[in-house]
């Protein structure tokens, strides 16, 4: 299940320094990943998961198929060759098909249903908690997700196989004997930060926000400060005095998880 982060940290992060570059330079790439694993089904994690290669498949393979134009029957088989050909693109080896294979089985009955469409909104949207049935549907996408990504980080279809097996045993119900403190924690810090900024396009624009608002208030309070001491020529810029300070204390805290997975391996 780690992996399941691990793919996501690898392929979003540099999806992220890339867009950060090109805005050095003055152009503006799209987001690549929109907190896929929020998903509530199949359809809405390949809307969110790597939007650009999604993009890429749906305007120049899908649509000059046909698309959905030409009825149900070819509509399931373009989905089924975009899937495979997905699968392909990371690599030429049975896994990665048998990923793009399973991904399209897992696609498939909701494009049958008409339900790929149905969860176009971000998962509660203007709340703190999902309903039952929002974490219930983001619960069994990451689940199918998991399963899916066996195939990918598999050598072989064979030993893909074979962690599935021990997956679906009687040691499903049994606790793990290796228990990876520092990492779970790390984990359950990113998630917590992925949900609260799901609504943004970016999850450290939390961290600007709170550092704008925070500007603004000091600019405020030293503007004001400047002015009222104008007379007695005793007026100090605070600004970037409090500046650096606040700067080093975002520092600290984002170097406090690490200091924790030391303390653990210690």
């Amino acid at each position: 299940m780690l992996f399941t982060f691990q793919i996501y940290c690898d392929f979003s992060g540099y999806s992220d320094i890339a867009i950060g570059c090109s805005r050095l330079f003055g152009f503006s790439l799209m987001r690549n990943f929109a907190f896929p694993y929020f998903s509530r089904d199949i359809a809405e994690f390949w809307r969110r998961w790597h939007i650009s290669l999604s993009t890429w498949f749906r305007d120049y393979v899908y649509i000059p198929l046909g698309g959905s134009r030409g009825g149900k029957w070819s509509s399931l088989r373009n989905t089924l060759i975009i899937f495979l050909l997905s699968g392909l693109w990371h690599g030429a080896n049975w896994t990665f098909l048998c990923w793009g294979a399973l991904n399209a089985l897992y696609f498939i009955p909701l494009l049958l249903a008409k339900r790929n469409r149905r969860n176009l909104d971000t998962v509660a949207a203007g709340r703190w908690l999902p309903t039952w049935r929002e974490f219930f549907g983001m619960a069994a996408t990451f689940f199918l997700a998991v399963l899916a990504w066996i195939f990918f980080r598999a050598e072989n279809v064979t030993m893909a196989l074979q962690h599935l097996q021990g997956i679906f045993s009687p040691s499903l119900f049994s606790l793990p004997t290796v228990l990876p403190k520092d990492v779970l924690l790390l984990v359950s810090g990113f998630v917590l930060v992925e949900w609260v900024s799901r609504e943004r396009q970016h999850p450290l624009e939390i961290v600007a926000t709170w550092r704008s608002r925070g500007a603004r208030w000091v600019t405020l309070c030293t503007h004001r400060g400047h002015h009222h001491d104008r007379g007695t020529g005793t007026g100090v810029h605070l600004l970037p005095i409090l500046m650096k300070a606040f700067r080093r204390s975002l520092l600290l805290f984002c170097l406090l998880p690490l200091l924790w997975c030391a303390r653990w391996r210690s």
